[in-house]
């Protein structure tokens, strides 16, 4: 039974604790979370490394007030059960239920939404100039990993405060890896008393002191200054930190909430901006994810007992891929992968491990991976660029200015391309097509089966310039198959299904429901053609021309917003034919898609099999 955390409704109730009731409460929310996150899934390992920071946070700052917001956001769980919404965890990432994000929506005290990385610091110095230039009184603090630290606007971020010297806090959780080896008393020493109000005011009285002796004053406070500081880069962690203009403190154990406390209350009097590094053990308190922290990370459904995940035995699309790239590598040595911190993620583990001088994690930064992907390219090899949908978009301009314009062999290996379901509005691969089909030299592709990413993949690296693959999450359905496409023709579709006056154009996965809903349609006694358009760029204009001179009705159907998606390009191109051909486009609408399972999802949004069924009836 959780006798603190039942009973438990006040965010203000924690500064009341004592220390001890503080490590209790810790463990009954770590009881808590393998309870809820085994049976919803989400992010588990990440947030048992965070409760004893959480609560140190609340036992400093007033969130009436106070502004904290928690860089990536999927390690705000604990944050959620200590603002009032315990009680909805078992909605959590369910469609209607708790987001798994920090969400304005949800709660006052969720003030930015974060849900890719690396933004936390660059919104908590916008809080606070905004406070600054109200004249307001308030602390900022951010959040951030370890791994969010790698991206690089967390780097840009840091640059800016650390000149203009705006007043906040940023806590780096460092859960991973070692930014320094020194934790132990010398350096928890020199933190406290660097940071003690005594040391700084003293500092100055004898800087002042001694710039009033004739002569030789300056020249002893710049001797004195170069000596602390020589003696700081040998044994004082986080000098980066401090040559940026940041006060650096710790490491400390972020486990221990009365050392975190102490410190968290001490960073509140420096006048400007601090870093505050913590340790903490990614995992904590459950031995699966503490021995298994990446299994644990974004995790689905798990026995609590055991640690099995509840998983499916089909192949997925990333596995496919990843078996693919390394039977490809194995007879083309200009065949490089990358990934920004997705190895796992994007099936890319076996390549790293039977090429590991072929393979390049460059952590969370997009941007670099896909410009180093173009530098390596103008060198002869074949870099092939594994990502989810929604973090390629923050290399837009590194697609367009760096590979595309200079028309590079670089392939993007796009997974969860489409609905990911219940990691919500900030993961939904909608937009790729819409932010890369308007761009000139990019080649789109979507496999219409796993096996057909295969195909796409051997064609893709025999190419010389850029090619796009998509593809979903998961697997096929298994209600339909088919049989793939083995040599591909730049710009061709291909007919699945003749049928009658009405052609149905699908990409990717949504060819197999295209197929399931002609099965609807001959029920009624109307007849379909079925075409998979594996190219989305280009087009197979000569085959829409023909169903236009055949006087089809015309279907598209994609996974993708519809404006600047499949439908867009196809409407576009029948325009210039001067026809009266009808044409519906099914797409998602011009909204954001909230949190939820998949084929919920498609159900609200009419793209499920009798969803769109119903559009083609308005047709018939």
């Amino acid at each position: 039974m959780n006798k603190i955390l039942d009973d438990f409704n006040n965010i203000n109730a924690i500064k009341e604790m004592s220390i001890k009731e503080l490590n209790d409460f810790s463990e009954e929310i770590r009881n808590f979370l393998i309870e809820k996150v085994s049976k919803t899934g989400g992010h588990l390992a990440s947030n048992l490394g965070v409760v004893e920071l959480t609560l140190s946070l609340y036992n400093v700052f007033d969130l009436d007030k106070d502004k904290i917001i928690w860089d990536v956001g999927h390690q705000s769980y604990v944050h959620k059960i200590l603002t009032g919404r315990k009680d909805k965890f078992d909605t959590l990432r369910n469609f209607g239920g708790l987001s798994g994000f920090p969400k304005r929506e949800e709660s006052k005290y969720d003030v930015f939404e974060t849900g890719h990385s690396s933004t936390s610091i660059s919104g908590a110095i916008g809080m606070a100039r905004a406070r600054d230039l109200r004249g307001e009184n308030y602390d900022v603090v951010a959040v951030i990993g370890d791994g969010a630290l790698t991206g690089g606007m967390a780097f840009e971020a840091l640059n800016d405060v650390g000149f203009r010297k705006t007043k906040m806090i940023i806590v780096l959780n460092d859960n991973q890896m070692s930014i320094s080896k020194n934790v132990g008393g010398m350096s928890k020493y020199l933190s406290e008393f660097r940071i003690a109000p005594t040391y700084n005011r003293l500092k100055k009285e004898i800087n002042s002191t001694l710039k009033k002796i004739p002569t030789v004053g300056n020249g002893m406070v710049n001797s004195i200054s170069k000596l602390k500081n020589g003696i700081k880069q040998v044994i004082v962690p986080g000098m980066l930190f401090e040559h940026m203009g940041i006060k650096y403190l710790g490491p400390i154990d972020g486990h221990d909430i009365k050392e975190v406390s102490k410190v968290l209350k001490l960073a509140k009097n420096i006048d400007g901006p601090v870093i505050i590094h913590v340790i903490t053990k990614k995992g904590k308190g459950y031995k699966f994810a503490e021995k298994e922290p990446h299994k644990f990370h974004g995790v689905g459904p798990f026995n609590c007992s055991s640690g099995e995940l509840c998983s499916s035995s089909s192949e997925s699309y990333s596995d496919a891929f990843g078996q693919q790239i390394v039977d490809l590598a194995k007879n083309n040595k200009s065949i490089v992968a990358i990934t920004a911190a997705m190895p796992e993620g994007t099936g890319l583990e076996k390549f790293s491990k039977e090429f590991a001088n072929r393979f390049f994690d460059v952590g969370i930064a997009e941007q670099h991976a896909v410009t180093m992907a173009a530098g390596m390219a103008t060198q002869g090899l074949k870099p092939i660029f594994a990502v989810y949908s929604t973090f390629l978009q923050r290399a837009y301009d590194q697609i367009l200015h760096d590979v595309c314009l200079q028309n590079l062999p670089v392939i993007f290996a796009i997974d969860r391309a489409g609905i990911v379901g219940q990691d919500g509005e900030t993961h939904q691969g909608v937009f790729d097509l819409s932010y890369l089909s308007h761009i000139p030299n990019m080649t789109i592709m979507a496999p219409k089966c796993v096996s057909e990413l295969k195909s796409m993949l051997t064609f893709a690296v025999k190419q010389d310039y850029p090619i796009a693959i998509r593809y979903p999450r998961g697997g096929d359905n298994c209600n339909v198959n088919m049989s793939s496409i083995e040599n591909f023709k730049r710009g061709k579709w291909e007919v699945l299904l003749h049928g009658g006056k009405i052609a149905l154009i699908a990409t990717g996965k949504m060819v197999q429901s295209a197929i399931l809903v002609r099965e609807k349609l001959k029920n009624i006694g109307v007849d379909a053609t079925v075409i998979n358009a594996c190219f989305i760029k280009p087009i197979d204009n000569d085959m829409i021309s023909e169903l236009v001179d055949k006087n089809y009705d015309i279907v598209t159907i994609e996974d993708n917003l519809i404006h600047g998606g499949l439908g867009s390009l196809v409407l576009e191109y029948i325009n210039t034919l001067d026809s009266k051909t009808r044409i519906i486009n099914l797409g998602f609408k011009d909204e954001f898609i909230p949190h939820g399972t998949v084929d919920i999802l498609y159900k609200l949004h009419e793209l499920d099999v009798d969803g769109i069924f119903q559009s083609i009836l308005k047709l018939v």
